[in-house]
């Protein structure tokens, strides 16, 4: 393509070559070199009057017109390539590589350089490098990058001309050649640079004005491309740190549970210890206690270093074996003013990073810290009411900085464990004194008080789990009783004497009935359990959609039919492809049309209407199922997809058979195929129904 637009432009400017060949050279003396552009001046054109032309003036003439024509096309042609590439790539990486190599070879340079720019910075990580392959292989040259050799594509300001020469130096060590011409352009995106596009010849080359028409034409098209990119890194780092607090929350929630327990102070610490280091990724955590030698010490400046022994009570590393064994000889007890790293918690009051070999500094360090393996430490200080009474650590072989969200879930933790074991030493010594010293009663009650409004709201806590449970075994209850009444009255019924064969037949059939109610109420109750877990992910497959849907309903034409229902489906008319789970696509289905055909009028028709559709670069399948029957209040509405709550009377009428775990279930798998369900109750005039319309959406990751 772009073979065919140079050689049609040498043709049609050849007999206009002499002409414009002088105006070409006095205008290039005229310029600087690019490296002084942000000095240069613009030319003043000034508009002269012309005779009349010939009629071969007029013929020539029209050559640029065809050219012009030739360019559009060339630069619609590339813009809808780029856009191609922006819509089928996957990978930021993988998308801006695409489009060096489609420019670089449209253009016919040595080279084509495409780097974002986020916030005046250059991501070196996604930046894309297309060199021609004649050049590959070359060693990369030591002749420093010169900016005379920049050209910019359009009328460039300042800031432009700054940003491109710091986004050519970024990227000049990539090249196997030294720059000998370069055509760059900023792209704007929304008001601000967000990329740059560089054209790269490694021989002299003038850049002719169309070749810069060309690169402003596709500015646009790429300037898409970086803020896809931008846009990408934003989720990315979103969802990191949405991932981050759940897996803080979670032990956070753990470290409650086990401060609750009935275990041992030890036996909880060591717990503690190992699900905080497994958590934060550290390679060994310690909990150390200290012991104060001199007890007056608790009146003295906070910044003295004390007399104590400091004495590890939990440790966990990762299960390296030759590492383990090391930590495993060493010394656990210490004195404090032995260990320089433990003294500057006094000193400082706060928390401790270590990132540096700090046995070289001349410092102290106590052996079981094992710096020389674990170089990287950061020590927190377990405070209670402002006095130091151990330290949690966190060790790493490698440096590691430590983000403000990690540091303070570290100082909750250590909250935590400061609490849970000052309630343990306290009620050590409140029971020694209550044996020893009645003198003292005082105190201790001080104490006991300040515990009370703690265990009061623990005590607060626990009624609410209480009520939770409680409702949640009369829910569990009623659903469990009626089956298995039927099951006892068939029982007993059989065992009569003389019963008929036919009738012995219709109670095995009950006792099969609710027998298989009940296991399928326990496999929804595990199967919502697994999915709240988030213990797997879903397993996609690619599906005919017409095909599924058609044989889905099928299945259920003869059972609705003897309701005096009847289905009627609306499928596009070219089949869609879609990515998800097969197994929680069907079972979605089959319950939503359960659902519809429960609460349907007699003799009314179920629709199901399955459509397309792309918003603000969203692609989603949507599948909307709709009946006629009584209406959902606002009320119903609003929990109707919770477990064992089918609205009050059923819909406004009469009670209908069911666990109640039906939409529950549906909307769980929905969520688990990363989609929305929702659902609408509009009345229909003159009549006390409503049509009910329960719209699912599912997103499609299918290449189109």
């Amino acid at each position: 393509m772009r073979e065919s637009f140079h050689r049609k432009e040498s043709e049609l400017s050849g007999a206009a070559s002499c002409r414009t060949k002088g105006k070409r050279n006095a205008r290039r003396l005229g310029k600087n070199r690019m490296g002084s552009l942000s000095n240069s001046v613009p030319e003043i054109k000034k508009t002269l009057s012309s005779p009349p032309l010939r009629q071969d003036e007029v013929d020539r003439q029209q050559y640029p017109v065809k050219l012009m024509q030739h360019q559009e096309e060339l630069a619609d042609q590339l813009s809808h390539d780029i856009h191609q590439i922006i819509t089928k790539s996957l990978a930021p990486a993988t998308m801006l590589q695409e489009i060096a190599e489609l420019l670089g070879t449209a253009f016919q340079v040595d080279s084509c350089y495409l780097v974002p720019v986020t916030d005046e910075t250059f991501d070196q990580a996604i930046t894309a490098n297309w060199c021609a392959s004649k050049y590959l292989g070359l060693p990369h040259p030591d002749e420093i990058f010169s900016t005379e050799q920049l050209q910019c594509a359009s009328e460039p300001t300042i800031e432009d001309i700054l940003t491109i020469e710091k986004s050519l130096k970024t990227g000049y060590q990539y090249l196997p050649l030294p720059i000998k011409a370069v055509l760059a352009i900023p792209t704007r995106f929304g008001g601000k640079n967000n990329g740059v596009i560089s054209l790269i010849q490694f021989n002299p080359h003038d850049w002719n004005e169309s070749e810069k028409q060309l690169l402003k034409a596709v500015e646009s098209s790429c300037a898409i491309a970086f803020s896809q990119i931008a846009q990408a890194e934003v989720i990315a780092s979103q969802q990191k740190y949405i991932a981050k607090s759940a897996q803080h929350e979670s032990l956070i929630t753990q470290l409650t549970i086990l401060s609750r327990s009935n275990l041992e102070l030890n036996q909880m610490l060591q717990l503690a210890i190992a699900s905080t280091a497994e958590c934060l990724q550290a390679d060994r955590g310690m909990l150390i206690l200290l012991k104060y030698i001199d007890p007056l010490f608790r009146t003295q400046p906070k910044k003295e270093i004390p007399k104590a022994r400091a004495t590890v009570i939990a440790e966990w590393s990762k299960d390296e074996n030759s590492r383990t064994t090391q930590l495993e000889t060493l010394d656990k007890s210490f004195s404090v003013s032995e260990c320089g790293l433990c003294q500057r918690v006094f000193t400082s009051g706060k928390a401790v990073i270590i990132n540096e070999n700090i046995e070289q500094s001349g410092i102290s360090i106590a052996p079981v810290f094992a710096l020389g393996i674990l170089p990287a430490v950061l020590l927190v200080p377990l405070e209670n009411q402002g006095k130091v009474i151990g330290f949690l650590v966190l060790q790493q072989a490698v440096p590691r900085n430590w983000d403000f969200a990690e540091l303070n879930m570290v100082e909750m933790i250590c909250a935590q464990m400061s609490n849970a074991i000052i309630q343990s030493q306290t009620l050590r010594q409140v029971q020694m004194l209550v044996d020893e010293r009645t003198a003292k009663l005082q105190s201790s009650l001080e104490l006991q008080a300040k515990l009370h409004e703690k265990m009061r709201q623990y005590v607060e806590q626990l009624q609410e789990l209480n009520e939770l449970k409680d409702e949640f075994l009369s829910n569990m209850s009623d659903r469990l009783r009626y089956p298995l009444t039927n099951m006892l009255m068939s029982i007993r019924n059989l065992r009569l004497p003389g019963i008929a064969p036919e009738r012995q037949a219709k109670y095995v059939d009950i006792l099969e009935s609710e027998c298989t109610k009940e296991i399928n109420l326990i496999n929804d109750l595990l199967t919502l359990q697994k999915l709240d877990t988030h213990q797997e992910r879903p397993q996609y497959e690619n599906i005919d959609l017409n095909t599924k849907i058609q044989d889905v309903a099928a299945s259920f034409e003869q059972k609705v039919a003897n309701k005096g229902l009847s289905i009627k489906v609306n499928l596009p008319v070219e089949s869609l492809t879609l990515q998800t789970e097969i197994e929680s696509f069907n079972r979605i289905l089959q319950e939503m049309f359960t659902n519809a055909s429960k609460y349907s009028k007699h003799d009314s028709v179920v629709q199901l209407q399955v459509y397309h559709q792309v918003e603000q670069q969203i692609d989603q399948v949507i599948i909307k199922i709709t009946n006629t029957g009584l209406s959902i209040s606002d009320e119903d509405a609003t929990y109707i997809f919770d477990r064992f709550r089918r609205g009050k009377g059923g819909r406004g009428g009469g009670w209908t058979p069911g666990t109640g775990l039906g939409l529950a279930l549906v909307k769980s798998l929905v969520q688990h195929l990363n989609g929305a369900i929702a659902v609408e109750s509009i009345p229909i005039e003159d009549s006390n129904l409503s049509t009910i319309c329960f719209t699912l959406t599912l997103p499609q990751f299918s290449e189109v």
